[in-house]
């Protein structure tokens, strides 16, 4: 949680893009959201792609509400979904 900007999730891009005003959902929790603004380094990018590592801001989602571990990804496009069993 930044003061004044709100909760910023922190991660490597793996596949895909990430950019601003992307609908993305967090596994497993399910969390939809939408990302306001994605940064690398403190300076704002038009979107990540795989490799980068990144800081993105995004809209109604506390940081109570995210653990280490969860993975975001596209609610559009094959969203993640958690594993029923191994």
């Amino acid at each position: 949680k930044i003061g004044g900007i709100g909760t910023v999730p922190v991660g490597r891009v793996e596949t895909g893009v990430l950019k601003p005003g992307m609908v993305v959902v967090f596994a497993p929790a399910n969390l939809t959201t939408e990302v306001k603004s994605v940064e690398m380094h403190h300076e704002a990018l038009p979107e990540a792609v795989p490799g980068d590592n990144v800081g993105f801001n995004v809209k109604n989602v506390s940081v109570k509400e995210l653990r280490r571990g969860y993975v975001a990804g596209d609610s559009k496009n094959n969203p993640p979904r958690g594993a029923s069993d191994f």
